[in-house]
């Protein structure tokens, strides 16, 4: 009899990502040893099961993710007649994928002029990182794909240049959870209301106006006072 090797699980991957109710096949098999050989699946220290097996063949095991809790780290375990406690493998780790959530898009004002620079930033709440957004007009995209590490809104910095950039905004977020990519609110950017000349003018015109009255108030007095002496 030949003492087991270490076994190997799903060894192409160390990382598996998955989605609630998903089904999930893990393999876990020793190149060489002397069959039969038992191999036993374990979540952290749980014991999840265990399969007899007559030859060298992998052992397959099939489970659901039902909850949260059954995402985490797996290993399996090898042993056969001559085995000292088993082998185990190295592990895999099971993650969960949270579908993004509709993003919002949002500007600091809504108002612009021709020639400025303005700021669109758009955001999905909640979602399994990265999250990839793109920045649309209309129904053409405006931006490259923005892939963001971090739970922070992507930023799109756009120059009012014609009447044509102040059309209908929108953003797309999507993951690597399965078609599941979700669009924004729409936004529009209007036109800022331009001031008339005439108004700061009869501003100015008023502030002159008011300080020649203080100005003409304050003299009467040093004018009056003079004759009023001159006549005692």
């Amino acid at each position: 009899f030949l003492e087991i090797s270490n076994p190997k699980l799903n060894h192409v991957q160390r990382t598996l990502e998955v989605i609630m109710n998903q089904n999930v096949s893990l393999s876990c098999h020793s190149d060489s040893g002397s069959p039969p050989v038992r191999y036993t699946l374990f979540k952290g220290k749980q014991k999840v099961a265990t399969l007899n097996m007559t030859d060298l063949t992998p052992a397959m095991f099939n489970l659901t993710i039902n909850s949260a809790s059954d995402v985490g780290e797996y290993k399996c375990k090898a042993e056969n007649r001559i085995s000292n406690n088993g082998k185990y493998s190295k592990p895999v780790n099971l993650t969960l994928i949270e579908p993004v959530s509709k993003p919002v898009l949002s500007s600091p004002s809504s108002q612009a002029n021709k020639g400025q620079n303005v700021t669109l930033s758009c955001l999905s709440e909640n979602g399994s990182l990265p999250i990839t957004y793109v920045f649309f007009r209309g129904r053409k995209n405006i931006s490259h794909p923005m892939r963001m590490q971090k739970k922070e809104a992507a930023m799109f910095f756009l120059f009012i240049n014609s009447s044509s950039d102040f059309g209908t905004y929108k953003c797309k977020a999507g993951n690597s959870f399965p078609n599941n990519t979700k669009y924004s609110n729409s936004f529009n950017f209007t036109l800022a209301e331009q001031r008339s000349n005439f108004q700061p003018l009869l501003i100015s015109l008023g502030l002159i106006l008011l300080l020649l009255a203080i100005g003409f108030a304050l003299a009467i007095p040093l004018v009056i006072m003079p004759s009023y002496k001159a006549s005692e």
